[in-house]
């Protein structure tokens, strides 16, 4: 548990400065309905089970491939690049910290939104990079035009975007990745691509300057398991790679690599999970829309909504009280109205609008 204001003369002077990152809360409370960290309602595929128990016994002796060729080739294949084109971390966070550390901000400030994924500005910290932020539009949409902006060194961005799952179309993403090529890379975070939005990855064919991220967490229900990987042109990956072996030249474990192989594998459950959150994120979004709440057009496994007289902070002290969790940002004040909603089994958000409904 990090304590207030905690500090050691033996801490590098850069560690005191820190505000690290805050993950969403994981209680242990009895008949909780847990929608506050985006993991997906349902388990990971039957096959998944099945190749991790083949991996346990004798081969944990052994350590595993430190280059998930396998996997990185089952990738290739499904993203349609060569296995050159394909880097795997410890989830999409250790991903995007090699990204940060190797690619981004040393030859001017790192630029993302204002309101965006929570991490990226810790990563700047961590690694003492400069950065700045843009305004999100009216509507709460990227601001595409500032992002193109020239003048930084490089460009962070999620898409959908979050905390807000409203998308920029591929067209605009494209946009930005051509105005800073030859210039500085720009990092597409995918973390929730898989729910309605469409991925540049076959952009990285034309721009040597744009890595994109995704993660196995979300999709794919495989958040225990932390495996996340970047697609780009081959001098971008060797980046990361060098940073990888400079650290730690075994990120992924051997469960790890099955269990995400089995995943990808299993193209019809990922099919049928992944339409089973959207027809419920559309059904929630109209729910609440009709209770009066403003709800961003999302195209993540979550909303981003407003009560239409209750704060975000007591509307999700409410809820828990009821034993259901949303996640609550408090800063930037500008969202601090809204509360973000994991989409959840159908049972789970029939209890949600209950709730709801019961608060008022």
């Amino acid at each position: 548990m990090l304590q207030p204001n905690a500090s050691s003369p033996y801490w590098n002077p850069r560690i005191a400065s820190l505000s690290p990152y805050t993950p969403g809360e994981q209680p242990r409370i009895a008949n909780l309905i847990k929608l506050n960290t985006n993991e997906l309602p349902y388990p990971p595929s039957p096959r998944v089970v099945a190749a991790i128990q083949q991996e346990l016994g004798e081969p944990l002796r052994r350590y595993p491939d430190p280059e998930a060729t396998a996997l990185r080739e089952v990738l290739a294949r499904r993203y349609r690049v060569e296995p050159s084109w394909v880097f795997v971390g410890n989830g999409s966070d250790e991903v995007l910290a090699f990204a940060f550390q190797g690619l981004l901000g040393h030859s001017g400030p790192v630029r993302f939104p204002e309101i965006t994924y929570s991490f990226y500005p810790v990563y700047c910290g961590l690694y003492a990079l400069p950065f700045e932020t843009t305004p999100l539009d009216d509507d709460f949409t990227i601001d595409c035009s500032a992002l193109t902006a020239p003048g930084c060194g490089g460009v962070v961005f999620p898409n959908p975007n979050a905390p807000t799952g409203i998308a920029l179309p591929l067209a605009e993403v494209e946009r930005i990745v051509a105005a800073h090529q030859g210039k500085a890379v720009v990092l597409v975070d995918e973390a929730y691509v898989d729910f309605g939005s469409e991925s540049a990855v076959p952009l990285t064919h034309r721009y040597d300057n744009l890595l994109v991220v995704q993660t196995f967490s979300k999709s794919r229900a495989l958040a225990g398991l932390r495996v996340g990987f970047a697609i780009g042109q081959p001098p971008l990956i060797e980046a990361l790679t060098r940073i990888k072996d400079s650290f730690n030249s075994y990120p992924l474990d051997r469960l790890a690599q099955a269990g995400a192989i089995a995943a990808l594998e299993d193209e019809a459950y990922f099919e049928q999970t992944r339409q089973a959150v959207i027809a419920e994120r559309e059904r929630l979004a109209t729910a609440l829309a009709a209770m009066g709440f403003v709800v961003l057009p999302s195209k993540a496994n979550f909303l981003f909504a407003r009560h239409p007289s209750i704060g975000g902070a007591a509307l999700a002290q409410s809820l828990r009280a009821r034993a259901i969790l949303v996640r609550h940002f408090a800063k930037p004040e500008r969202i601090a109205p809204f509360v973000r909603i994991t989409v959840g089994a159908p049972e789970q958000n029939d209890a949600l609008l209950a709730a709801l409904r019961a608060i008022g």
